[in-house]
C-alpha cells in the first residue's frame, strides 16, 4: 500500500511539474508578437487521464490555442504589416496565473503524499528490527 502510495503520487508530480511547464511557456509567449500572415504562439493545455486500476495520473496529450491569436494596431512594431497589425496570441494572464497556482498546490500535496508515505516505510522498517 504504501508503495501503490509512493507510485501514485510520485505520477501527479510528474502531471503537475508538465502542467506547471506548459503554463511558465504560455506566461512567456503571452507577449509574442508575429507576423499577420503566419499563426500566432499557440498557448498549451495538458490533457491528463487517470492511469488503468488507479495506478496514478498520465500526460495523454496537449490542446492548443488558437492559431489566429488576436490581432493589434501596432504601426510602429517591426512585425507590422502594411495596414500596421502585429499578430499576439489569445493568453488570458488571469486564467494562466489560476492555472499556475492549481498546479503548484498539486505538485505541493502530491509532495507531502511522498514525504508522509516515506516517513510511514520508515517507521515500519523501524518496527520491523524491533521484532
Amino acid at each position: 500500500m504504501t508503495f501503490d502510495a509512493l507510485g501514485i503520487a510520485g505520477t501527479g508530480m510528474t502531471v503537475h511539474r508538465k502542467w506547471l511547464d506548459a503554463v511558465a511557456d504560455n506566461l512567456a509567449n503571452i507577449n509574442t508578437a508575429r507576423p499577420t500572415d503566419g499563426a500566432a504562439f499557440q498557448a498549451r493545455y495538458l490533457i491528463a487521464r487517470e492511469g488503468a486500476d488507479g495506478s496514478g495520473v498520465y500526460v495523454e496529450g496537449a490542446a492548443w490555442g488558437d492559431p489566429e491569436g488576436r490581432m493589434v494596431h501596432d504601426p510602429q512594431h517591426p512585425l507590422a504589416d502594411e495596414a500596421g497589425y502585429v499578430r499576439y496570441p489569445d493568453i488570458d494572464m488571469a486564467a494562466q496565473m489560476g492555472q499556475l497556482i492549481l498546479a503548484q498546490r498539486g505538485y505541493q500535496a502530491s509532495a507531502a503524499v511522498i514525504e508522509r508515505a516515506r516517513s510511514s516505510y520508515e517507521a515500519a522498517l523501524q518496527i520491523g528490527r524491533q521484532a
